[in-house]
């Protein structure tokens, strides 16, 4: 399976969020369990493509560091990592569509990046630049976007509603809403076929549901990887193709490890490969 990665989209964001350097840790961590991946170079997205997603102002202010980035902070390694985390999640969809397949880019930080603003952790919302490349190009009609980190993607939201495109993005974000375990697992079959319509499923299969995540709190790790199982077979059945990113994730082992997350992307990418 298609994993675009570079050190490029690494950084050091200097913050309670390990996200910006979680990328190198997690395709580590791939490779040395055995999984079969092909890991590609990814391009990094135009200034353009950016513009697309936000206001020109706010993307030059923060490439320049004169604007904070989502870590609240002004560093330079993590304006120049952030062409590379949209690029890959951009690269790992065009893949899907040309495969009819699945890929993956191991990737955080979209969805709470607004229109002109940044918030929590998220500072260019890749999950959009990708959407709008898709359309724009020609490669989709409709994208749609299956966000199951544990918090509501408002960013996306808010730049979908500043271009007034619901027609052309199907955003559904499990965070908006409580909703209990037994009853999520009833519905998700349904909400996958909800995207029926579209030629591509941005899935964001976030860590931080997890029931000990210091930020998140409602699902056990077998139910992820039961989410994920779920998102993953009810896709290729619908014969839609995925990429997925790796979303949050926050928790830490009593050697201050990101281990349990890294546990977590592991088994979604199990799931992902072998079905189970």
């Amino acid at each position: 399976m298609k994993v675009f990665y570079t050190p490029k989209m690494v950084a050091d964001s200097e913050s309670f969020s390990p996200s910006a350097s979680k990328p190198t840790l997690v395709v580590e961590s791939w490779l040395a369990h055995g999984f079969t991946i092909d890991i590609s170079e990814p391009s990094p997205v135009t200034l353009e493509q950016l513009y697309r997603a936000h206001k020109p102002n706010y993307v030059d202010g923060v490439l320049t560091c004169r604007i904070a980035n989502g870590f609240y902070n002004h560093s330079k390694a993590v304006a120049k990592s952030l062409i590379y985390t949209s690029g890959a999640m951009l690269d790992a969809a065009k893949s899907a569509i040309l495969t009819g397949d699945v890929a993956c880019a191991p990737v955080s930080g979209f969805h709470h990046a607004c229109w002109n603003q940044s918030g929590g952790y998220c500072t260019f919302n890749g999950l959009m630049v990708t959407a709008l490349s898709l359309l724009d190009d020609g490669l989709a009609k409709k994208v749609g976007i299956l966000d199951c980190d544990q918090h509501y993607g408002n960013g996306t939201d808010d730049i979908i509603d500043e271009l007034g495109i619901r027609d052309l993005v199907h955003h559904h974000t499990v965070g908006k809403r409580s909703i209990m375990p037994a009853d999520f697992f009833i519905k998700l079959p349904e909400l996958v076929w909800s995207f029926a319509d579209c030629e591509i499923l941005l899935y964001q299969a976030g860590a931080d549901p997890q029931i000990n995540d210091p930020l998140g709190g409602w699902l056990t790790t077998e139910q992820l990887r039961l989410r994920d199982q779920v998102v993953f077979e009810t896709a290729k059945d619908m014969g839609l193709p995925v990429a997925w990113n790796l979303a949050g994730g926050y928790q830490r082992d009593k050697q201050g490890t990101i281990r349990p997350v890294l546990d977590i992307h592991d088994n979604t990418m199990r799931v992902c490969l072998f079905g189970h």
